[in-house]
């Protein structure tokens, strides 16, 4: 099995380093805790964090959907081709009905945990969600969800005011980096770039119907990237403006490294590539709510067609 983390943006590693380095100096250098005393309270944040992860864990194995084979064959199948693409080890898979379009994983020992709100399932296809499964194991597989504890803890050390801000922002910082990272991994899982960036739109239209939806959409994400405020709002956000995101995922796709791993991730699906399909076989009314035996309003293929270019007619087809 070909195992790669060369999709790591290529700042990551750089802005936890200067978030280590920022939180160390604050550390040796306020007067408000001593350095002994700001070990100790790192040490108690990464077991609290523990005690809290497996609490979460526990709740998620009581009242989540887990997703297997005799439940959710379909969607067992796809998380299993996004873990055989990208190698981020023993994860469990859980559904959890909230009506918001997210996801997310977490842990500190194994398995690690990911989490798919119920909604995705409803309003993205296949890709799409292919896409959003292999974000989060991109978090998994580049250690994101324990250095998260880790330098969070660190982060939220008592501190001057100012210095307090400063660590925050800094912590915030090497998130976004990290969301940069995940989204390649998304796209090496998904292997479409336009269907990766309609899943990132998705996530805040998820009922975008046409080409007049999505680039009424894609004008507003521009827009905020616009103005000043939200920038400095940014600062302070775990994630990037969408439309960054979008951006630099747009240019990865055009590297030389990404065709090389995409290849190489292909690779490791057993056999053949399946051929992804617009459905899931399971009961739908425990995903969505909605009344079992319901239709969706359009089957995908007609609520967004305008996702893949039509391909161009052949030599041969215009003779005919």
């Amino acid at each position: 099995m070909y195992r790669t983390r060369r999709y790591r943006y290529a700042n990551e590693r750089v802005v936890l380093f200067i978030t280590l380095f920022i939180a160390l100096s604050v550390i040796v250098l306020t007067s408000t805790v001593t350095f002994c005393l700001s070990g100790v309270f790192i040490l108690a944040m990464i077991v609290l964090s523990a005690g809290l992860i497996r609490s979460h864990h526990q709740y998620l194995i009581r009242n989540g959907i887990p997703v297997n084979t005799s439940q959710m064959p379909d969607l067992t199948s796809l998380v299993g081709i996004c873990q055989q693409k990208l190698q981020p080890g023993d994860i469990d898979v859980y559904l959890t009905q909230k009506n918001q379009m997210n996801a997310y994983a977490f842990g500190l020992g194994k398995p690690k945990v990911l989490v798919l709100y119920t909604p995705l399932l409803k309003f993205m296809n296949t890709s799409e969600l292919t896409f959003i499964i292999g974000h989060e194991m991109g978090h998994v597989a580049l250690g994101h969800t324990w250095l998260n504890t880790l330098v969070g803890g660190m982060a939220g050390i008592p501190a001057p005011f100012g210095a307090a801000i400063i660590l925050y922002a800094v912590f915030r910082w090497w998130n976004r980096m990290c969301e940069y990272s995940a989204d390649r991994a998304g796209l090496l899982a998904c292997g479409d770039l336009d269907q990766a960036v309609t899943a990132l739109v998705r996530l805040v239209a998820p009922d975008i119907r046409s080409q007049q939806d999505f680039n009424r959409v894609m004008m507003l994400l521009n827009t905020k990237d616009d103005r000043a405020s939200n920038r400095v709002a940014e600062v302070f956000q775990s994630h990037p403006m969408l439309i960054r995101r979008i951006n630099k995922l747009r240019d990865y796709a055009s590297t030389r490294e990404y065709q090389t791993l995409q290849v190489k991730v292909n690779q490791n699906v057993r056999g053949a590539l399946p051929q992804l399909v617009d459905k899931f076989d399971y009961d739908q009314s425990v995903a969505t709510g909605d009344p079992p035996g319901k239709e969706p309003e359009l089957p995908p293929e007609e609520r967004w067609p305008w996702l893949k270019p039509l391909e161009p007619p052949t030599v041969q087809s215009q003779k005919k």
